[in-house]
């Protein structure tokens, strides 16, 4: 995830559920404020009802009457009981609101319980034990808070309004805030993206005012100086040591084979072509030096397309003439299929030099003189090569180092080799976008799957 994506989301997240708590809370505190507020004052209308009671109740048995005209506007919605001291009922409001928990609340209403408060689908109802001069009694009150609640949905309402408004806010200073700090890393990444290590590359100059940031420039530019010096210094100890090497190589492969002509000892003179052979071997190592590392510096090479099965047919009759007793099996996994599949298009120096070390590796590591070759165009996307000889394989501790410089496994005991051919083909191959792996199917057979991707057909 981006930085600025991260900051954006912790930032906005962070601010915006603390607004949501921070709204809800002064939501829940207004709520209960409104129902411990009308409570209060349904205890208070129950007061003073029974006062009116104990002082007026022989003055006319139509008080109660006389009392709901009086307290009609008290309350929306309302329903009072009141029992005396043997819970029978001495006064009730004319209202026909029916209270369903009246006989729960009055069964648990008594001296040492002398408060109960529940609700009942909106309504409010509590319970009262009051102990007057001379008597006590029970009352039971049913009321809507039709004010309160309207106030609170008011509450409410505003509350989601300034939800929503601070959310916009937030994400708007969001977006503001993390575009501006993550504006120097994001410049530094960019300048990260547009390296080019085949050429010098500038300074990278960061305009901010954070130290990290700062810190961070600095050292990757001293990192960048160091790069450049290390890249120039390769590029050019490789193509010097390479131009260097290539003429008395060709000269001293030139000495060794007019010696040889020259030899008339049938010991001496097949030592002499081996020395010839492993020279050979030498001075096409150090030409796929040259040209990998032209590519490398952004030089051009010469591209050409070709048949990858004439390429190898052409290889396999040059290597019969030193191994004439060698024999390689070429076949097509499958005889229908489009021949534009076998077509590369890339430096064919290059390539011949890669499946060269790959049928050198199979002459050398064989066990009975022969090695097949299996080329599979079945696939509409991919090339493979299979090139498969019996012998001893690789440990798979080992196959993970096989790749690497001048490594050689046990089974290359007594072999003759620099530890470069492999690593040299993966390049060669790497550059001609295709990949290249070794498999071992356990019964003393070695495989290396060469793949190249095809251009998908217009047909």
């Amino acid at each position: 995830m981006k930085i600025r994506n991260k900051i954006l989301i912790y930032f906005s997240c962070s601010i915006i559920l603390l607004s949501a708590i921070s709204l809800y809370v002064i939501y829940i505190l207004f709520y209960e404020n409104r129902e411990e507020g009308f409570q209060q004052r349904q205890k208070a209308k129950v007061n003073q009802t029974i006062k009116l009671l104990t002082e007026y109740k022989e003055m006319s048995e139509n008080l109660s009457d006389i009392m709901d005209k009086l307290s009609i506007h008290d309350f929306y919605d309302e329903r009072m009981m009141i029992y005396d001291s043997q819970k029978d009922l001495v006064y009730s409001s004319l209202d026909d609101l029916k209270i369903y928990k009246l006989k729960e609340v009055l069964n648990e209403l008594s001296p040492s319980t002398t408060w109960i408060e529940t609700s009942e689908g909106g309504y409010d109802i509590i319970g009262m034990y009051v102990e007057v001069p001379g008597a006590h009694y029970y009352a039971v009150s049913k009321a809507l808070d039709a004010s309160g609640f309207s106030k609170l949905y008011f509450l409410r309402n505003t509350l989601l309004a300034i939800f929503s408004a601070i959310v916009l806010l937030v994400l708007a200073v969001s977006i503001f805030l993390s575009k501006k700090i993550s504006k120097p890393i994001t410049d530094l990444a960019d300048h990260l993206s547009n390296l080019n290590f085949d050429e010098d590359n500038k300074e990278v100059i960061i305009n901010t005012s954070t130290q990290e940031i700062k810190n961070l420039v600095d050292k990757f530019n001293a990192l960048l100086n160091r790069t450049n010096e290390s890249m120039l210094f390769q590029k050019h100890a490789i193509q010097h040591i390479s131009h260097e090497l290539k003429t008395p190589v060709a000269i001293l492969v030139s000495e060794l084979e007019r010696i040889s002509s020259s030899v008339q000892q049938d010991g001496l003179k097949s030592e002499l072509d081996e020395q010839v052979k492993k020279t050979k071997s030498l001075g096409d190592i150090i030409n796929v030096l040259l040209q990998i590392s032209k590519i490398e510096a952004g030089q051009k090479i010469p591209m050409q397309t070709f048949r990858v099965d004439e390429l190898l047919f052409d290889i396999i009759e040059s290597l019969n003439v030193i191994n004439p007793t060698f024999n390689f099996e070429i076949e097509y996994t499958n005889n229908d299929f489009d021949e534009s599949c076998l077509l590369l298009h890339t430096n064919k120096q290059l390539m011949k030099q890669a499946f060269i070390n790959l049928l050198n590796n199979s002459v050398a590591y064989s066990n009975d003189n022969k090695a097949s070759i299996k080329i599979d165009c079945s696939s509409a996307y991919t090339l493979n090569i299979f090139i498969s000889n019996s012998g001893t394989t690789i440990d798979k501790e080992e196959e993970k180092y096989l790749f690497n410089h001048f490594f050689r496994g046990e089974n290359s005991r007594g072999k003759t080799g620099f530890g470069l051919g492999l690593v040299l083909t993966q390049r060669i191959i790497a550059f001609a976008k295709g990949n290249i792996q070794y498999q071992s199917t356990g019964n003393n057979v070695n495989t290396f799957l060469v793949s190249f991707p095809l251009k998908p057909s217009m047909s």
